[in-house]
């Protein structure tokens, strides 16, 4: 049956309303579009550029709309009764197409979606933006919301609608500022944007999700329909105990990778998420380290920001696959026995016209005040963490990829810059909190809850600042007044150690206090000591550079500084390449150094860090008191004009001790006295000089005899060998 258009309803839509629809400026299109009233009174108007006819379909009827007189595309009519109906649009060639009207689908999103996202404590905020694939009111789709409080009409585009903001303009649901719409047929793999117009009525540029889940390949930079669910992990056995694993007194050494540059396959092609699960979880496996970190996975457009400049917070970064397959590579590092630590950067984010940046034609997500709102360093916008919704967008984005990526751990970027108003601003360019001083308030109480949040969902987790200042009890619990992090970077024992390793050797008695300051506060927060990919650019050179010496002499001293690493109250962090002593300063555009591992020297230091990890993981000393001061005690730390020390760490069931001394010049110190904990046979556990390990061989023979007799506040002492340049961990034999 075919029934024709009722004319007395073609007044319909109100007068202005279709010229409003045409020029895309009207900012409640389900008021005109769609179907209006029930039964007979039914009537249905569609708006469709491209078509020169169209109908509506129930079943075999076919109801034709009639076109509205100087308003091309518009189309209106009746269609009777309240089955869902269907489309059928005809082109001016002639030819047909079948689709849903979108503007006949209710709401998705829920009072309770709209409460809590207006109070700023939805912890799930990506279930109810972003784009989701679904079925609704019996039709596939994809859902899109995304919150634009200041907009005067927000529209979804993309090549399914020729990228025209007229066609799909979204719903405003109230004051929260959230505006959504379903469109049916839309699916997995649909590149599209956010066509906003401002307060002011003007548009802003395209904008890419906020909480999009997949992006084009930059350069491009649209958002991507992704469907995130329904992976199916294999790694409960790993979720269950990870708590342990991650623990203050648990073995921690971190293999800090940037996947754009670990490997590069043919042609310079960047490792995929999947090649990388097979490659580089063995690879960190045999090395014996206990996580990954990754540098920032999420969307960003600029390859030389590493990540640190990202757009899409909630998507992985789609040039080493989808996110399926990051998932396969986080589920095999479970697999493996390894953690997965993601770095984070909630601090700031690009002005890349896509972005966040006015994004509804205000400063939404940032500050409009540039004293406040503008990074000078980095050419960036700062986070308004006192706007509840900002706070909200980020929180949940940190139990984003706890809940959906099963991430082990988030490493938080440039928390410094966070902490502090004035940080890098001189005098009079920057606004002082409420009290008068330069705390970040807003920020800190930020952080505070993100911290809150991210252990009271997922509790195995960690969480690292990068901080490096004096700022009190970062990694101190929340209700002892500290900001929740489990761990905190050492920072100054990095920056010490290093200007101390740079010196010449002759030189270095006169730096003594930079080797040992760093245990004058070494327990006072739970640290992680890094030697980052911040260490390795920008003109610092590589580990290998920055030591003094010929080639064998260098390695000598980096065997010896990995050593006193090692053996260094803290859990551990090297960035890749430097385990085997890359030569060159890192290139985030080509792969780190393999070759080097053609020179049995380089290899030899590879085996040493392997060994030093074995070691390290196997002998609780090392590591359960690595945050206690009662798991540390001095033997030699004054001895400047010799640069030596030694000290004991204790730690584990039985207090079993080890006895660590380095050597730090390039002369062998034959029968030094050092005090030791018992008399007996003691063992060379590790020794950096060894052969092995591409060192001349000279120590102990593996094995030394303590006698009776106080030594350096010990019971009994020892003479024995220190080789140049190196470091030996001592324990007593059983």
């Amino acid at each position: 049956m075919t029934t024709g258009p009722d004319t007395a309803a073609a007044a319909h839509p109100p007068p202005g309303a279709a010229a409003r629809i045409l020029a895309g400026t009207h900012d409640d299109p389900f008021a005109v579009l769609g179907p209006h009233g029930t039964g007979a009174a039914r009537h249905v108007t569609v708006f469709d550029p491209g078509a020169a006819a169209m109908a509506a379909v129930i079943g075999a009827a076919v109801h034709p709309l009639a076109p509205l007189p100087d308003a091309t595309g518009l189309f209106h009519g009746p269609v009777p009764g309240d089955a869902p109906y269907g489309l059928r649009a005809t082109g001016p060639d002639g030819a047909q197409w079948d689709m849903e009207d979108p503007y006949r689908f209710g709401p998705v999103l829920g009072e309770i979606d709209e409460y809590l996202i207006g109070e700023g404590t939805h912890h799930a905020l990506w279930h109810a933006l972003g784009a989701h694939v679904m079925r609704h009111e019996g039709v596939h789709g994809t859902h899109f919301a995304v919150w634009a409080p200041n907009a005067r009409r927000v529209s979804v585009v993309g090549g399914f609608n020729a990228w025209d903001g007229r066609r799909h303009v979204m719903r405003k649901r109230g004051a929260t500022g959230v505006w959504e719409i379903f469109l049916p047929g839309i699916g997995e793999g649909a590149a599209y944007k956010y066509e906003i117009l401002g307060p002011d009525g003007r548009a802003q540029p395209l904008k890419a999700d906020p909480v999009g889940f997949g992006s084009e390949h930059p350069p491009e930079n649209a958002s991507v329909v992704r469907d995130i669910t329904g992976y199916g992990w294999r790694d409960a056995g790993w979720m269950e105990t990870r708590a342990e694993a991650q623990s203050r007194s648990a073995p921690i050494s971190i293999y800090e990778v940037h996947l754009g540059s670990w490997r590069r396959k043919a042609h310079g092609r960047r490792i995929s998420y999947r090649e990388a699960a097979e490659e580089l979880v063995a690879y960190a496996t045999d090395m014996g380290f206990t996580h990954l970190e990754l540098l920032p996975v999420s969307e960003y457009p600029f390859d030389g920001s590493w990540g640190y400049q990202p757009v899409g917070l909630y998507a992985p970064t789609v040039r080493h696959g989808p996110p399926h397959e990051f998932r396969d590579l986080i589920d095999a590092a479970h697999l493996a026995g390894l953690g997965v630590i993601l770095d984070w950067v909630p601090g700031h984010f690009p002005t890349d016209p896509h972005g966040l940046g006015r994004f509804d034609g205000t400063a939404l997500y940032e500050h409009a005040d540039p004293k406040e709102g503008f990074h000078r360093d980095w050419n960036t916008l700062i986070y308004n963490y006192g706007r509840r919704e900002v706070k909200n967008y980020l929180t949940a984005n940190a139990l984003y990829w706890l809940e959906e990526y099963h991430v082990d751990g988030l490493r938080v970027d440039a928390v410094a810059s966070m902490l502090y108003r004035d940080y890098s601003r001189d005098e009079g360019e920057w606004v002082p909190n409420i009290h008068g001083g330069n705390e970040n308030l807003e920020a800190i109480d930020f952080l505070k809850d993100m911290n809150i949040a991210a252990y009271g969902a997922h509790p195995g987790i960690m969480t690292v600042a990068e901080e490096s200042t004096s700022f009190p009890k970062v990694s101190g619990p929340v209700h002892e007044g500290g900001l929740g992090f489990g761990f905190k970077w050492n920072m100054g024992w990095m920056n010490d150690t290093l200007r101390y390793m740079a010196e010449d050797p002759v030189n270095r008695k006169y730096h003594h206090d930079k080797l040992t300051f760093g245990l004058h506060y070494a327990f006072s927060e739970n640290f992680v000591l890094p030697i980052s990919h911040d260490e390795v650019v920008h003109g610092k050179g590589s580990m290998y550079t920055r030591m003094p010496g010929d080639h064998a002499t260098k390695l000598a001293n980096l065997r010896a500084y990995y050593g006193f690493m090692w053996g260094h109250p803290g859990k551990k962090l090297l960035f890749m390449g430097q385990e085997f002593g890359q030569q060159a300063e890192w290139n985030h555009d080509a792969e780190i150094g393999w070759h080097h591992l053609d020179d049995p020297a380089h290899r030899g230091l590879q085996r040493l860090v392997r060994d030093l990890n074995t070691l390290y993981r196997g002998t609780p000393a090392l590591h359960v008191k690595d945050a206690d001061p009662d798991g540390f005690q001095w033997l030699e730390g004054g001895d400047a004009d010799q640069s030596v020390i030694a000290w004991i760490r204790r730690g584990g069931p039985d207090d079993t001790p080890v006895v660590m001394l380095t050597n730090f010049t390039p002369v062998e110190r034959p029968a030094y006295r050092i005090g030791l904990p018992q008399a007996g046979p003691w063992r060379e556990a590790l020794n950096t000089d060894a052969a092995l390990y591409g060192g001349g061989n000279r120590g102990n023979m593996g094995r030394i005899e303590a006698t009776e007799g106080e030594s350096h506040g010990q019971p009994a002492h020892a003479q024995l060998t220190l080789p140049p340049l190196s470091t030996l961990f001592l324990t007593p034999e059983d």
